[in-house]
């Protein structure tokens, strides 16, 4: 078994994918690395779009230029009339939807890491359009799209990659 921090470490974004979809058995292994990922009260918004046919491919890098040529790519979402909302919080209401979605989609990337396949994080993307190109309800928030695929020869980790800021600049012991 792979160690987990070794994996953490080693996972990066990839920006050139090979046109090679992921088998179907990878990515319902992928898809339920999600299934399983923490929710809030495990209310479970999470609504994942498996992007991989030609047209879906096509109007999704119509909205982004962060397709990175991936032959397929997870629209990852939340419903607002599912997700549990901190009524103690000082807007009242505030919706754990966006940090359930995030913590499904991280749990996706490892696994699919774990797999040999690479995936980018994207939320750069016409969000508006995204929901008109796919009919999205309203109660349906896209939150992030995840590219997937094998990387290409050329689909190395960016320079950045490696540059982490130590512990004692990000963690506050109280």
């Amino acid at each position: 078994m792979t160690d987990f921090l070794e994996l953490c470490k080693a996972r990066y974004s990839v920006r050139s994918f090979s046109d090679r979809k992921v088998e179907p058995e990878k990515l319902e292994k992928i898809l339920e690395a999600g299934r399983v990922a923490p929710t809030a009260v495990n209310f479970q918004p999470q609504v994942i779009y498996v992007l991989q046919s030609p047209d879906a491919v096509a109007k999704m890098a119509s909205v982004t230029p962060y397709m990175f040529h991936a032959p397929q790519a997870l629209l990852v979402c939340y419903d607002e009339d599912i997700c549990w909302k901190n009524r103690k919080h000082e807007d009242e209401g505030h919706s754990a939807g966006e940090m359930d979605a995030t913590i499904v989609l991280t749990h996706m990337m490892l696994q699919a890491w774990e797999l040999g396949i690479g995936s980018c994080w994207v939320c750069s993307f016409d969000f508006k359009a995204t929901r008109q190109l796919f009919n999205l309800p309203l109660n349906i928030k896209p939150v992030a799209l995840m590219p997937i695929g094998y990387a290409a020869p050329d689909g190395v980790a960016s320079d950045r990659h490696p540059k982490r800021k130590p512990l004692s600049e990000t963690v506050r012991y109280l």
